[in-house]
């Protein structure tokens, strides 16, 4: 398959985030985004090139899991310093800001790793303007600056670090020890906001609103009078995608929606409505129920049944993408996270995580190009856009949803019979949560388990089925916390999935966090 990569957002100013390996480089990308302020993550070692290409008007360097002074360790490029743009790191980003600068990097004889009480020294600093003197901070180190570089100052201690921060007001150059970007640290976006605005001197200049005029115009420009097309899950992602593409292309642009025979309770017949009847888009619905059950007839392996899924889903799409002979595009919903975990091959710092497909990845013959319109946008940001597009609700805070579907929330063999009762099972627990669960959780749903266990119902002995209810509160699904229901919500529940379901006699509630579980139960 053709990839044609799309030109990044650079006729503004970006905040460019050189990541040396930090798990939170993402967060920090979203909190700097927050700010209404646009940023992009790049690896460390990303040629000048390409970072001058966004236009940068300050960096952030994250932490990483490298110490500064290891033999081998990733360092920040000699040009990012003779920039002269403000420069702000954190954690691993500080240390080495202090080393490049010429300052000095120890081991600390005692590691500092959890929360901290963060004591402020020079409070009229301006990256701290209206942080307390004390607060609570989130540690994550084991080295430490111990002399500062010329034209540094010392800014804020904890009990065990001598400079918990650091800054060269002159250049604009500040280090934090602690991490801004996660909740733990009380004030971090406050010390973000005053990084961005005070250090940075940067305005507002993020918004969806101007975003749609300027992707609509790229898109016209790659595409041109081509045909495309795209795969639609009826999830937010590849909804918005399409709608966004469909304003550029109009007609040109058909979406197929694959019904796979494992997906919610009336899902199939929204999803038609949705795209047909509302957004009037080029649909081509496809009813596979059959073959994807055939294909997955007596299969309890997860990973299996996901392998079985997307490769039954690819040669339904390129069955019918084949009738479409002048398409030469193919829509993606690629999000920022696809992008940044599939990490860019220059980089040395931090393991590739997965490599991003949306559509289980398309056989080379059908040699299409790319159209990834989402591809530098996080998922608060795709819902954002896709009210400005005008989407239904439904649609736009539909709760995220495994590809595979109900497959993976069916453990253990799937027949027709199990994914009824578990679609049962899952709408009522929804209605149950949506309406008396304030405020709603992140995504909530059932497990249909392959557990029997002995009941008593009507005098009779029962032996029948478990199902598990599941609901975290996350913002993004990269960590989670069990959602703390109200016990009424989970008594009418169970109440009403014993009640009205049948081959079912007991409902658990799953208070697991991520991590270590997931929040797939597969």
């Amino acid at each position: 398959m053709a990839v044609h990569e799309p030109r990044s957002e650079v006729a503004q100013e970006t905040v460019v985030i050189l990541d040396f390996g930090a798990q939170y480089s993402q967060l920090i990308a979203r909190r700097v985004r927050e700010e209404q302020v646009y940023s992009e993550v790049l690896p460390f070692d990303a040629p000048w090139e390409e970072i001058e290409r966004r236009n940068p008007a300050a960096f952030i360097l994250t932490g990483g899991p490298e110490s500064v002074i290891a033999p081998g360790a990733p360092h920040i490029p000699e040009a990012v310093l003779a920039s002269g743009k403000p420069i702000l790191g954190i954690c691993y980003g500080m240390q080495e800001l202090a080393r490049a600068a010429g300052g000095t990097v120890v081991p600390n004889e005692i590691r500092e790793f959890g929360k901290t009480e963060l004591v402020i020294d020079a409070v009229h600093a301006p990256i701290f303007e209206g942080v307390p003197g004390h607060s609570q901070a989130w540690m994550s180190h084991g080295d430490t600056v111990t002399d500062l570089p010329k034209g540094f100052v010392a800014l804020a201690h904890t009990s065990t670090s001598a400079v918990a921060a650091m800054g060269d007001p002159e250049r604009g150059w500040y280090g934090l020890q602690f991490h801004p970007e996660v909740g733990h640290t009380e004030q971090g976006r406050l010390v973000l906001h005053n990084f961005l605005r005070k250090v940075a001197g940067l305005k507002q200049n993020w918004a969806m609103s101007s975003f749609i005029d300027g992707a609509v115009e790229r898109i016209k420009t790659q595409v041109g009078d081509d045909d495309a097309i795209c795969a639609l899950s009826g999830g937010v992602d590849s909804a918005v995608a399409a709608t966004l593409v469909a304003r550029a292309i109009g007609t040109n642009l058909t979406c197929v929606f694959v019904d796979h025979g494992l997906l919610r309770e009336g899902e199939a017949e929204e999803v038609v409505a949705t795209f047909r009847d509302v957004l009037h888009l080029n649909l081509i619905a496809v009813d596979a129920r059959t073959r994807f059950l055939k294909a997955l007839d007596g299969v309890v392996d997860p990973e299996e049944k996901r392998k079985i899924i997307g490769r039954e889903f690819i040669a339904v799409f390129e069955e019918h993408a084949r009738d479409l002979r002048n398409v030469k595009w193919l829509v993606q919903g690629t999000l920022y996270p696809d992008v940044i975990e599939s990490k860019t091959p220059q980089s040395k710092a931090g393991a590739k995580i997965k490599t991003h497909h949306n559509v289980g990845g398309l056989p080379e013959r059908m040699k299409l190009g790319l159209v990834e319109p989402l591809r530098l946008l996080f998922k608060d940001e795709v819902r954002a856009l896709g009210r400005e597009l005008g989407l239904p609700e439904p649609i736009v805070f539909r709760q995220p949803f495994p590809g595979p579907g109900l497959a993976v929330r069916v453990l253990g063999a799937i027949t027709e019979e199990r994914l009824a009762v578990l679609r049962r099972c899952d709408a009522i627990a929804r209605e149950e949560i949506k309406r008396g669960a304030d405020p709603e959780p992140w995504q909530y749903f059932a497990v249909l388990t392959p557990l029997q266990s002995v009941g008593v119902m009507g005098d009779f002995r029962t032996y029948s089925n478990m199902v598990a209810i599941r609901a975290v509160s996350s913002e993004d699904g990269m960590t989670a916390d069990w959602s703390r229901l109200p016990y009424d919500v989970l008594q009418q529940i169970s109440t009403r999935i014993v009640n009205e379901v049948g081959g079912v006699n007991r409902v658990v509630y799953d208070i697991t966090s991520k991590p270590p579980a997931t929040i797939e139960w597969e």
